[in-house]
């Protein structure tokens, strides 16, 4: 039995490869953030209900557009906040 050729492009019927972005994608525009860290605290909920969901999910970095030191006290915060009933 003939093996297959590991180098062969993957196609998805559509004549291009599967995966592959569009060319001509405009980025995703960052939000700008208009607050220090030291305002990043457990106390501050309305600050923490902007990033948290309806259903209470933390949005993650992907959507918030914060540097990764905010996201972990913001994610730090909002659990403390949950720990003391401040907010669900």
């Amino acid at each position: 039995m003939p093996r297959k050729n590991r180098t062969e492009k993957k196609e998805d019927g559509r004549g291009g490869r599967r995966g592959s972005r569009p060319e001509n994608r405009t980025p995703r525009p960052k939000p700008k953030v208009d607050f220090t860290i030291d305002l990043v605290d457990y106390r501050n909920v309305n600050l923490l209900r902007q990033y948290v969901t309806d259903t209470g999910r933390i949005l993650p970095r992907k959507y918030t557009g914060l540097p990764a030191h905010y996201q972990r006290r913001l994610t730090t915060a909002i659990k403390r906040a949950r720990q003391m009933l401040l907010m669900k």
